[in-house]
């Protein structure tokens, strides 16, 4: 049996570099030669909080289709070169590894022009700043116009998913107002930000509601904890609105509707961590229209990449990429690991 190289978890929060069998993709999946893996926030707090052993971390990824499963999507070939995302950290499946398999559904073809680091850091920022605006806020995709007098502010713009948020409400001509720290205000005016706070000012909720003239209605959370749920709907018309969340939370202030989203429902698998999920038909439709929008704005270069680290040793890096995350040193960048840097591979 043919074997690749895989971070898996041991449980107890414990993590290791180890051989296991290469996975083989079934229905509407295709298998992918990973090339570049990106690291989020929700691959150690998974690791730390699922607690199973023998599950593959990581969700997000950059590679090559190099078999296909049954019934895909017909835009989908052998060597694509694709990025995408999978619910790492739970099963034998996830990013941090030579191979996985991903839905074909969920696939963003990146340009040749683009190297495989680069777009591992694309998905999962995009697919959530998609369902930010364009399921929770009913707001149409660029290819339509939205109001231009509309105002939407994004709360935690210097994020990943705000870095895209940003993009995209300013490619369907909207207003956009951001909060961030002052190190930050001169790159989300680069990305075309009208107006930025600091989120550190505890009275920037009330400053913003004021230069909105009390009339702002949409909103993004990108943090979505601690004062952020209070903030944001300060922030917002004392006649209600509706807040993007990435993670729920229920406002304190009358007729604010706070809409939750996750990436991972749009993958089109049941899912029971971080909490249970049935898959619905909404969501991998969207997901469809999402993968190829994105991949437009790829072919486009219409879009600002975030910065990236590149780890030094590929996968045998994670644990010092997960310590240097835990002492909260990413600040607007993302870290990546090169599959191919890795020892014995």
């Amino acid at each position: 049996m043919k074997s690749m190289l895989a971070i898996c978890t041991r449980g107890e929060d414990q993590i290791e570099l180890r051989r296991i069998p290469i996975p083989k993709p079934g229905p509407r999946t295709v298998l992918i030669r990973v090339m570049a893996a990106a690291q989020n926030p929700s691959d150690w707090k998974t690791v730390m909080n699922h607690n199973v052993p023998d599950c593959v971390v990581g969700c997000e990824f950059a590679g090559v289709v190099v078999e296909l499963g049954e019934n895909v999507e017909t835009d989908i070939h052998l060597m694509d070169r694709v990025a995408s995302i999978i619910h790492g950290s739970t099963s034998a499946n996830g990013a941090f590894a030579e191979y996985l398999v991903a839905h074909s559904h969920m696939l963003i073809h990146i340009p040749d022009s683009l190297s495989f680091e680069q777009g591992a850091q694309v998905p999962l920022g995009c697919f959530t700043a998609c369902q930010t605006l364009y399921q929770s806020q009913f707001l149409p995709f660029p290819t339509q116009e939205f109001n231009r007098s509309s105002d939407i502010l994004v709360w935690g713009g210097s994020s990943m998913v705000g870095h895209y948020t940003i993009q995209f409400a300013k490619l369907g001509g909207m207003r956009v107002i951001a909060t961030a720290s002052p190190l930050h205000f001169q790159n989300l005016k680069d990305l075309g930000v009208d107006k930025v706070f600091d989120y550190r000012n505890p009275k920037a909720g009330q400053k913003i509601h004021a230069y909105t003239d009390g009339k702002l209605t949409c909103a993004v959370d990108c943090i979505s904890e601690r004062t952020t749920p209070y903030q944001v709907s300060e922030a917002l018309s004392n006649d209600g609105g509706v807040v993007s969340a990435v993670n729920p939370y229920i406002s304190r202030k009358k007729d604010v509707k706070v809409i939750s989203s996750l990436a991972y429902w749009l993958m089109g698998q049941p899912f029971n961590f971080p909490e249970q999920y049935t898959p619905s038909v909404e969501h991998v439709e969207f997901a469809s229209k999402a993968s190829r929008f994105i991949s437009q704005m790829l072919d486009a270069n219409q879009l600002v990449l975030a910065p990236i680290k590149v780890m030094p040793h590929g996968l045998a890096s994670v644990p010092d990429g997960f310590d240097y995350m835990k002492a909260g040193k990413v600040s607007k960048e993302k870290i990546i690991y090169r599959i191919s840097d890795t020892p014995g591979i």
